[in-house]
Parts: structure tokens; sequence; C-alpha cells
């Protein structure tokens, strides 16, 4: 399919609609939907009109999406819960493990709000909440991490991609050190997954939400739960979906399902999920390697043209294993802010981001269905 998207402009353009109206690289942000997921939520919606909501959903989507899922994070499909966006699940382990006064947590204070507020909310409840040492803008070192440790670290919670410098980190040494140190993993996965391969065994808990790399609709998402940490991770809402309660009668006691949807209190957003589900269809359709090889090769090309243009690159010197389909910049002679409004009247879709000294830098994140011919002319826009 990447060939024929890249060789057949027709054929791009019908899958990708956004195509026709700009030049779309802004995908670390939120994504434009390809027709099929806008397609899927149509035929749901229009279905909705009809009849019941839930009558309305195809036969066994729910279970597909599950398995579909885990295919794409390499687990089963009893450790996904179907919790979006990011914030929503990294707050639902964050709320849920009994951390008890002075254990402490590791964070990467530069990462995106999103994973960064849950865990400090946790010093409310008396757990020590210190951040990991990085030498370079979001870059998380395992070596630094483990640096960091003591017998009181309970809790290690990175991005696998930082939203800013594109540092992707090396979750799976991570994951595999942690775990001989009985110390827990939790990452923040929506800067990389649809992008890059993603093994979630390698942590306990991975929180991802559609609406940038995997394509998917705003509000849905995918949050995977080890199996063996199921128990440790208490829910903190309930409801007749994640509480055992047959004829939809309350039970005295409370009984959990006995795999992740014990994190799904009540009904999800149903046409969200009728589009992640054909987002899915369409990652697994092309293959993960196949889109992240891509994605390397697309990276590789922006930096040489900006650096040959003069511009300041972020990560231009990063190890290809640990760069995200990211390249922040920033014109050495002029106001980024000037450089990124003559983008957008080329209709050049950037993103426009500040580093923590308040340094403002334009970011392009193409996807895989991006042409090179589009990002010359990205580039060429810069001095239009």
């Amino acid at each position: 399919m990447l060939r024929k998207l890249h060789g057949n402009e027709e054929f791009r353009r019908h899958e990708f609609p956004a195509t026709s109206r700009e030049i779309f690289l802004a995908h670390a942000g939120v994504s434009p939907l390809p027709r099929r997921v806008a397609e899927a939520m149509r035929n749901y919606l229009e279905t909705c009109a009809l009849t019941d909501q839930e009558e309305a959903l195809p036969q066994g989507l729910l279970p597909g999406i599950r398995k579909k899922a885990s295919r794409l994070l390499g687990v089963s499909p009893e450790e996904i819960a179907l919790i979006g966006p990011t914030s929503t699940a990294l707050s639902v382990v964050a709320l849920g493990l009994d951390l008890a006064p002075g254990e402490r947590v590791l964070i990467c204070g530069e990462d995106f709000p999103s994973n960064v507020y849950p865990w400090l909310a946790l010093r409310e409840r008396g757990a020590i909440v210190e951040r990991i040492p990085t030498p370079a803008l979001g870059r998380v070192e395992p070596e630094a991490v483990l640096e960091a440790m003591d017998g009181r670290t309970r809790l290690v919670a990175v991005s696998s991609a930082h939203f800013l410098s594109g540092w992707r980190t090396d979750i799976e040494a991570l994951g595999r050190e942690l775990n001989r140190r009985g110390a827990l993993l939790c990452v923040d996965a929506i800067q990389s997954l649809g992008a890059f391969p993603l093994r979630a065994s390698c942590a306990d808990f991975v929180a991802a939400g559609a609406h940038k790399w995997l394509l998917g609709p705003c509000g849905a998402g995918l949050l995977f739960v080890r199996k063996e940490r199921q128990e440790l991770l208490k829910p903190r809402a309930w409801g007749w979906h994640n509480v055992q309660c047959p004829d939809f009668i309350a039970q005295e006691r409370i009984v959990y399902r006995d795999d992740a949807g014990r994190y799904e209190a009540g009904t999800p957003g149903l046409a969200g999920l009728a589009g992640l589900d054909a987002a899915l269809d369409l990652f697994l359709e092309i293959g993960q390697e196949a889109i992240a090889q891509d994605l390397r090769a697309k990276r590789r090309f922006l930096i040489d043209r900006l650096l040959g243009r003069g511009m300041e690159v972020l990560g231009a010197d990063f190890p290809e294993s640990n760069a995200a389909s990211i390249v922040s910049f920033r014109p050495r002679a002029e106001d980024p802010e000037t450089a990124f409004k003559r983008l957008r009247r080329a209709k050049v879709r950037a993103s426009l981001r500040s580093d923590p000294k308040g340094r403002k830098y334009i970011r392009f994140a193409p996807h895989f269905y991006n042409t090179e011919a589009e990002l010359d002319c990205a580039v060429e826009a810069l001095e239009a």
C-alpha cells in the first residue's frame, strides 16, 4: 500500500482527503482522519439514527478492537482496556496504585503535561515525585534512570518519544532493568504508537490516545495493563461495565471483570471506537516496520534539507534507533513565528511549540502517506 500511496496521487488523495487541501505535517498534534476512519464513524452514526446506539455497533467490534490492538502491541487482548484520551488512561494508573507515603516515582519533567501532572498529584498522597536527569531535552536514557533509583522507587513514568525533541526512549532496555529491580514502568506511547513498533510487554502499563500517529478520532484510545498487574492496579471508577452485575442487578459485593475491562466503568464512546477499529485495520494492513522504515527516511530527508538551509534542528544527532518522526527546528536569523505564519500561508500544516526556556520551534511530524515532494515543498516554503 505504501508504494501505491507514493506512486498514485489520485489514490492517495482518495484515502487521505486532507492531502487535497494542504501539506499536513502535524501528526504529533491532532491528525486528520483517513477516509476509511471517517466513513466507519459516519456509517455507524447513520445507523444510530435508526436504532439503539449499542445495537448499531457492528457485532464483535469491541472484542475485535482488543484483538487488533493486541497484535499491534504484542500482548494479549485481555490486557487491553479501551480508554482514551491518554490523560485519562495515565490518571487511571496514577490513581489505581496504592503508593505508601515516602515511595518514589521518577518522571521526565520535560514531558508533555499529560505525563507529568498525574504523577505530581501523587504528592498529595505522600509520594515523592522526582525528575530524571536528562542530558538534552526529553532525552531519557536507561542508565540515568537506574542511577536515580533507590530502594524506595516504586514506579518510573516516561514517554516513548518526546513531543518536541523527538527522542525515543529505549523502552525494552529500561523495562528489562526495572523489572529486574522490582520497579514498575508506565509509558505514555502516544507519540510513537502507529509510527514505530512498540512491544508493550516490556512495560507494566502503556497508554496511547488515537488522535496522533494512529490517525484515529479524538477521545478514543488504548490502555495496556499487564495481566500480572491487574490485581495491583485498583479501579477507581465503578459501573455496570467493569463490575459484575448479572441481568443488570447490583450485587452486594464488588467483583471486577477478570481482564483489563475492569478499568472501563461505563459505556465507552462508541462512535470513536468505530473509527479506531478502522484505523487499526489500516496499520495492520501496512505493517509497523514498513511504516517505521518510511518515517526514518523522511526524518533524514528533512534534517538534511533543514541543516542545509542553516536551521537549528533539535536532536539532529540523535541515533536513528532513538529518533521519532518529529523534527523540530528554528531559523537562526528569523523569528520562528514569522516562518510558521509563512508556512500556513503556503498551506503547510506544522506545529509551533516552545521548550522549557520559552524558545519557540517549528515542528514537522510527517506520516507514511506524506510524499518526498510534499516535504520538499514545505522546506521551500520556509524561504518563500
